[in-house]
């Protein structure tokens, strides 16, 4: 719920990881092919390149994946790229999407041997739908009941060998029966600015539009460590350069177009510092309580928590504690306020 809460309020967004109509085809377009064209997660497509040689060289499908972690840090397209590297068709379909058993029963009838079955948002399934997936995935068998009362009968139809991938934002809403029958869970993390920085001149290159490399470093550096923030960005100091300069994208019509855009040097937008300046002028910096933040400056403490707070704690603008949600100095200098003096008693007592 809070998921779909999040995706509906501030659909409008430049800098939300979440998926817009507008980015899928731009998604299309650039998405990469192979391990070797996807840049960042270093670690994760050594470990995902090792698994899928395995396969390869044991002529079996592929283990069951699964990717988790924030929007837009490329789980779609790395289930594509796995499907690629498989040499194997790909399916795809949502957890949302699936509301009753016969949708996924008549999914898995018509797959056939070595094909990825990917659902996105997984974490999403009903529960009568994950009871049909457990043994699909385990046993690779379809168990149905045919007819109703006393004349029903219990009937298993063998499946041929796949693949399913899952991808989800939320791991602690996945039912642990589910996520045991994954035989490889990768976590997928933000960018380094560096990696998010190739990713916008692959990015202008596909999309054949002129960047040097400080304005491709401008644009990375307030993407968020989102590859799909940094491409959307992309597209908007796009248009500047086209309306306001000669369509060449230098350091200063990036960062001419992120200003219009509210998007500061950090990337937070004008819902981020709304949050932070609420804490830190109406509440002394706190601590305070979500849903009296989300009173104070007219917006749903679920969106908050999923779509603000994440970013602020990676950037040691906020602290969690017992008692509510603090502003750190971090944030104070960052406003433009003088940091406030810690008291190292309260500071812990705020922990406690």
């Amino acid at each position: 719920m809070a998921a779909d809460m999040a995706d509906n309020v501030v659909p409008e967004r430049q800098i939300s990881p979440n998926r817009k109509a507008a980015d899928k085809g731009l998604e299309g377009l650039l998405r990469p092919q192979f391990l070797g064209e996807f840049t960042g997660q270093e670690n994760l497509k050594v470990n995902l390149s090792i698994l899928i040689e395995a396969a390869k060289g044991r002529k079996e499908p592929l283990d069951h994946v699964l990717f988790h972690g924030p929007p837009g840090l490329g789980k779609t397209t790395l289930a594509h790229v796995v499907a690629n590297e498989m040499s194997a068709n790909i399916r795809t379909t949502a957890g949302p999407a699936i509301e009753r058993a016969g949708d996924l029963a008549a999914l898995l009838t018509n797959l056939r041997a070595g094909d990825i079955l990917f659902i996105d948002e997984v974490h999403r399934l009903g529960r009568v739908v994950e009871e049909i997936l457990y043994p699909a995935m385990e046993d690779f068998a379809l168990d149905l009941v045919v007819g109703k009362g006393p004349g029903a009968k219990s009937v298993r139809l063998k499946l041929p060998k796949f693949t399913v991938i899952g991808a989800t934002t939320r791991l602690a809403l996945l039912t642990a029966p589910l996520r045991a029958r994954f035989g490889a869970l990768y976590r997928m993390d933000f960018y380094e600015t560096e990696a998010i920085e190739s990713i916008v001149v692959r990015g202008a290159r596909i999309l054949k539009v002129s960047i040097d490399d400080d304005g491709a470093r401008e644009v990375a550096r307030r993407a968020r460590g989102t590859p799909r923030v940094a491409l959307r960005l992309l597209r908007r100091v796009r248009d500047y350069a086209q309306v306001r300069g000669d369509g060449h994208i230098s350091l200063q019509s990036a960062s001419d177009a992120l200003a219009l855009l509210e998007i500061d040097e950090l990337g937070l937008d004008d819902l981020d510092r709304r949050v932070l300046l609420a804490i830190i002028e109406k509440f002394s910096g706190g601590p305070v309580g979500l849903d009296t933040i989300g009173a104070s400056i007219s917006e749903e403490s679920d969106t908050i928590m999923d779509v603000v707070e994440p970013y602020l704690l990676q950037l040691g603008f906020l602290e969690r504690t017992a008692r509510g949600r603090v502003a750190t100095p971090h944030a104070y200098r960052h406003l433009g306020f003088p940091a406030p003096e810690v008291n190292r008693d309260d500071a812990q007592q705020r922990l406690l």
